[in-house]
């Protein structure tokens, strides 16, 4: 069975890219600007929402 923090986690980004995804019809491409940015600094936000998705999983 999943975790609820995971669950939840999941929605959250499942929402936000679908945000994204009617966003980026315009001209300027915000989930790949998004992607960029991650890639480039590694904020500590995107580990912890990394840590947090997969908190369920075994090692």
């Amino acid at each position: 069975m999943m975790n609820k923090v995971s669950f939840w986690a999941r929605i959250k980004c499942a929402s936000v890219f679908i945000v994204f995804m009617i966003f980026s019809v315009g001209p300027i491409p915000i989930t790949s600007t998004i992607g960029l940015l991650v890639v480039i600094f590694r904020p500590i936000w995107f580990k912890k929402l990394v840590d947090t998705i997969y908190l369920d999983k075994n090692n």
